[in-house]
């Protein structure tokens, strides 16, 4: 008789799949609700009037709360079950979609927002490790997290241009109403489709961990958004102080608990640790340039906000593929030359950027395609390793590690990069009180004439050079990447740590 232990794990039926289809629908809202909203700003600020700091927070808040809540959401979930803190949050975004929607004062869309995140926390972690638990088959499992990745990223692409189309023609509470169909159809049909799984043997969620984990992420990440926007200054500094102090007493308290909200053990396992570590590097370099290209498109080439929107269209088809053709490259490659690979395309998709100055639009669209097909590959099976590096009762709070990773990767690479891209502008742009190139080109055109001209030249040209400057070193990491994780992830196989 064939030993247990030998037998081939079992394949994903028909449910499984279209149940995987179900799960794709929330990822890819909760993607888009990150900068669906971008287009709407001027329309939302000449209804509500919001001061500044007002919209500051309506724009950010629920990149906050998404941040905060990943860990705590994601081993909830590990302990009353995967499905139920999915359908608890799938009602919970469709709420405070609707309440946004039709909100009457900049504070309660603030609030609205803030809610949306704490809901959107719960999904990511809780579509993973259900995706961990309906495939066990590896090469089936791949694909699942491809289709789950290219959700994320394709979301997040497509937010603006699905925003600038609504905003054609409704107002923009429309943007937030999109969530509600597709919340409603998760709310009937996962309890027909997808498993429930927990681990039976959790303990009681520990409040005190609950609290550290979340206010240490908060502190940290407006620490490093407030850098990003403003410099360096005692608030932002303080912010990230006190984040690694409260992180630092969350990782003590785990340490002493008997069921901690953590499993540290996990970040033993060499693989697990190399590929978060993938991973962060990976959201790093293409968030950090993301508003790059955004401002270049429209105040260097004037590009409207809808065609700007339209010309990265090929850069999500290009994740897309990436993403999906991943099972592919890995069934002809092993993890560590996939994930060298990927950041290779991505190094030579961020030189194609650099050639911006000379290549115009062809050059940024090339260059944005080439990387997203990069990424495509990286994303997908870091995250694949990540999961499989963690025991299934675990995969809740593995999959909120590896997202967590992600935002930070994210929030650093704005933070970084950005303050890297302001510091060389403002070396090289005229003399001016416009600490920004987005004002200064909004003084160039309240000046006109001659004046203007000359101002705006000299700004676009500041600008171009600090643009360079960031792709150049995205493309020296992504190398680096590449290198690192052909000699770290050598020994990787996945389902093992």
């Amino acid at each position: 008789m064939t030993a247990m232990a030998d037998t081939p794990p079992a394949k994903a039926t028909r449910r499984e799949w279209i149940g995987l289809a179900l799960i794709v629908l929330p990822c890819l809202l909760y993607s888009m609700d990150l900068t669906v909203l971008n287009l709407a700003v001027p329309s939302l600020s000449a209804d509500l009037a919001p001061s500044a700091t007002q919209l500051l927070w309506i724009v950010d808040i629920y990149g906050f709360m998404v941040a905060g809540w990943l860990i705590t959401m994601g081993t909830l979930g590990d302990r009353i079950g995967r499905r139920r803190i999915l359908m608890f949050g799938a009602a919970a975004f469709g709420a405070a979609s609707v309440i946004a929607a039709l909100a009457p004062t900049a504070e309660a869309l603030i609030a609205a927002r803030a809610l949306l995140g704490v809901a959107g926390a719960t999904i990511a972690p809780s579509t993973l490790s259900l995706i961990r638990h309906m495939f066990q088959d590896e090469g089936q499992r791949t694909v699942a997290i491809g289709a789950w990745g290219t959700g994320y990223a394709a979301g997040g692409l497509i937010g603006p241009v699905l925003g600038g189309v609504l905003l054609q023609w409704f107002p923009w509470g429309s943007v937030f109403l999109l969530a509600v169909p597709v919340m409603v159809l998760v709310l009937i049909a996962a309890p027909i489709l997808l498993p429930e799984y927990k681990d039976p043997n959790a303990g009681r969620p520990d409040l005190l961990s609950a609290g550290l984990s979340l206010t240490a992420v908060l502190a940290m990440v407006y620490g490093l958004k407030h850098l990003a926007e403003h410099g360096p200054s005692t608030l932002a500094g303080g912010s990230i102080l006190l984040g690694a102090l409260l992180a630092f007493g969350f990782v003590r308290r785990q340490q002493r608990l008997t069921d901690p909200l953590i499993d540290l053990a996990l970040f033993r396992s060499k693989t697990f640790s190399t590929a978060l570590t993938m991973n962060m590097m990976g959201c790093l370099v293409i968030f950090g340039t993301f508003l790059f290209i955004a401002q270049y498109l429209q105040l260097v080439l004037g590009l409207s906000p809808l065609e700007a929107g339209l010309w990265q269209l090929p850069s999500a088809a290009a994740t897309t593929v990436g993403s999906m053709a991943s099972p592919w490259f890995v069934s002809r490659g092993r993890p560590s030359r996939v994930v060298a690979g990927g950041f290779a395309l991505m190094a030579a998709g961020f030189v194609l950027l650099s050639l911006a100055p000379w290549g115009g639009l062809p050059a940024i669209v090339a260059g944005c395609v080439v990387m997203s097909i990069g990424l495509g590959p990286t994303f997908v099976l870091t995250s694949d390793l990540i999961l499989n590096a963690a025991p299934p009762e675990r995969a809740g709070g593995a999959g909120a590690i590896s997202e967590t990773g992600s935002e930070f990767g994210g929030v650093m690479g704005i933070a970084l990069l950005g303050s890297l891209g302001v510091a060389i502008y403002q070396a090289f742009a005229p003399a001016t009180d416009h600490a920004s190139f987005g004002m200064a080109v909004a003084e160039a055109e309240r000046i006109g004439g001659q004046a203007g001209a000359a101002l705006l030249a000299d700004s676009r040209a500041a600008f171009v050079r600090a643009m360079q400057a960031v792709t150049v070193v995205c493309a020296a990491i992504s190398a680096g990447a590449a290198v690192a994780a052909l000699v770290l992830l050598s020994n990787a196989r996945r389902g093992q740590s």
